[in-house]
């Protein structure tokens, strides 16, 4: 059985996430039934981190192990030729048995898109949250500088306890614009529920003057979801990349 690494990207608008469910379309049961097909047993698609319905992926990483002959190159165009359009293998390597792409990643990067204009664009409501303030991305960049490190982001959990510790740290927080764009680049060593979108959501307020940057500060000390803004919309989200230290 070799443990072969996938590395994909994916539309997640008609998916309900990532994990398979009973009844529901979802990325992980999409690939796992084209891969049985083309190597002809059943696998188990194992991912860096779950995503929600609506959020996208440019970079998820996922291990499978399999009983096939076919090259890490056959095996890209084989699969993608039969995967819907929403969804796409970039690379696939052959790894050390051991090698597990949940477990064994050290950081994940993600991007949350803003476009702020009074007009909303028919062409961007998959990929971006729409918001008819004129948002202060300077501020919103200012404020963030609070949430690097490692500090307990309980204040920024949905439906916490769902981990045994709520505490991260994150390496990395850029806020940029271009034009009629903002993102917010995010980049830790690991991820709470809807931590991305929390945040997000709170530097929006930060950034249309509802709330002063030091606010933001306040937020992660009072470790209470209720203080924090409200859970940005999905479909601005998307996982960009996920660190390895030796695959």
């Amino acid at each position: 059985m070799r443990n072969l690494k996938l590395t994909l990207g994916y539309d997640g608008t008609d998916f309900n996430g990532w994990q398979t469910q009973p009844g529901y379309r979802t990325v992980q049961e999409t690939l796992e039934k084209v891969i049985e097909t083309i190597i002809g047993q059943k696998v188990y698609a194992n991912a860096s981190g779950r995503t929600d319905a609506g959020v996208h992926a440019v970079g998820q990483v996922v291990n499978f192990y399999g009983d096939t002959r076919l090259t890490p190159e056959v095996l890209v165009r084989a699969i993608n030729a039969h995967l819907p359009k929403d969804v796409a293998v970039r690379e696939c390597v052959e790894v050390p048995q051991a090698f597990d792409a949940n477990k064994d990643a050290i950081r994940k990067l993600y991007r949350y898109v803003i476009h702020d204009t009074p007009m909303r664009s028919p062409f961007l409501h998959r990929y971006a949250t729409p918001s008819r303030h004129k948002l202060d991305a300077a501020v919103m960049a200012s404020a963030s500088r609070a949430l690097v490190g490692r500090h307990d982001f309980h204040s920024f959990e949905t439906e916490w306890p769902n981990r045994l510790t709520s505490i991260r740290t994150i390496t990395h927080l850029s806020v940029n614009r271009v034009g009629e764009y903002i993102w917010i680049d995010v980049e830790a060593d690991g991820f709470l529920y809807n931590m991305v979108r929390s945040i997000a959501g709170t530097l929006i307020n930060v950034g249309r003057g509802f709330w002063p940057e030091e606010k933001v500060a306040e937020i992660l000390k009072a470790e209470d979801r209720k203080q924090a803004g409200p859970t940005a919309l999905p479909q601005g989200l998307f996982l960009m990349r996920v660190t390895y230290e030796n695959a």
